[in-house]
């Protein structure tokens, strides 16, 4: 087993949160995937609130819980000590626990010690798991969908989430692929391609996304850019394996600075829709552009609605924001030229 495999349902953690962007991995799971999660357990002043039944691990595991979803980032990154026992108790409730922080929960002594004498698991989904492989390059059956984007955080993850419900709901057999921790947590499976060694992401990506049946779709999560001075090699290892036979561009209408690259501009439309077909022809020559997710969160809705017009007419494909427009007419695309 090469990917990191999640337990359902879960009890999400919130700890004592002010709010849900200091819990916005719990707010991400609950909301793409509410059929996962069986009930949230807050601390005493927590102020984040998921909606779901308030219960503890006892009560959780009782009602037949299976993993402790650690939905929130303290500062850092790191673990509270206060928690260590609410961990412990988890565990010995019968929970595995899962978290996506950059503090390992496997190098902490007293959780090691409490997961072997339970036989649970503590799955630190940054941490890849199995065999590292490399790429082989090799066709495989199916149909892919990746998205790639000018520059980090323009909204890949939230984008390919929305194409993988639309295709539910219209009955088109289609899996969410995720690659980062936040979607690992929200599909309960994946694979941290920022957290593999180079040489073996393309391969990784490949076990991620096997044959499967002609009009299955995979939806795989994009990381990074491959314009981006920081993780362009993250991002071509992930094009690569991915096979793609249509990539959806992602972009922040208005940012100009790449993200946390002060100096280093962000690349236009046109270079990024180059760079991605031509990059992508190594493993899959057929490769096209399927669409164009415009993140307008810095737009009021007339400057959203121009802007989203602008660049439909300049590329000639779908072009929408996922939040303001849905996906549909992506999907739409998509079923008129596979499935004509």
């Amino acid at each position: 087993m090469n990917t990191i495999e999640l337990k359902t349902p879960y009890l999400v953690f919130l700890g004592d949160a002010n709010d849900l962007l200091m819990a916005k991995v719990a707010k991400g799971v609950a909301h793409w995937r509410p059929e996962k999660c069986l009930a949230q357990y807050r601390l005493a002043g927590a102020k984040a609130d998921l909606g779901l039944p308030e219960m503890n691990p006892r009560e959780a595991a009782a009602c037949g819980a299976k993993t402790f979803i650690l939905g929130l980032a303290p500062v850092g990154g790191t673990l509270p000590e206060e928690w260590l026992d609410l961990l412990i108790e988890a565990m010995e409730a019968g929970l595995d626990i899962a978290s996506g922080l950059h503090m390992r929960l496997n190098d902490i002594p007293r959780l090691v010690e409490a997961a072997e004498r339970t036989g649970q698991k503590l799955l630190d989904v940054r941490v890849p798991q199995g065999k590292m492989v490399c790429g082989t390059g090799l066709p495989r059956s199916g149909k892919r969908l990746l998205s790639v984007g000018t520059d980090c955080c323009v909204g890949k993850m939230f984008t390919t989430l929305a194409i993988h419900r639309e295709m539910e709901k219209r009955g088109i057999p289609a899996t969410f692929r995720a690659t980062g921790q936040t979607g690992i947590l929200i599909e309960g499976n994946g694979v941290p391609v920022d957290a593999v060694v180079s040489d073996f992401i393309s391969g990784m990506v490949e076990t991620l996304t096997p044959d499967n049946a002609p009009e299955h779709w995979d939806i795989i999560e994009g990381q990074g850019s491959l314009l981006h001075p920081a993780y362009a090699g993250v991002s071509l290892g992930l094009l690569h394996g991915a096979q793609a036979d249509v990539i959806i561009v992602c972009h922040e209408a208005g940012r100009v600075q790449m993200d946390e690259m002060p100096g280093f501009t962000v690349p236009d439309l046109q270079t990024v829709i180059d760079i991605n077909l031509t990059m992508g022809r190594v493993t899959n020559p057929n490769i096209r552009l399927g669409g164009i997710a415009l993140n307008t969160v810095n737009l009021n809705q007339e400057q959203a609605l121009a802007e989203i017009a602008r660049v439909e007419k300049q590329f000639g494909v779908p072009v929408v924001d996922p939040v303001r427009t849905g996906v549909a007419s992506i999907v739409d695309q998509l079923e008129e030229v596979c499935y004509a």
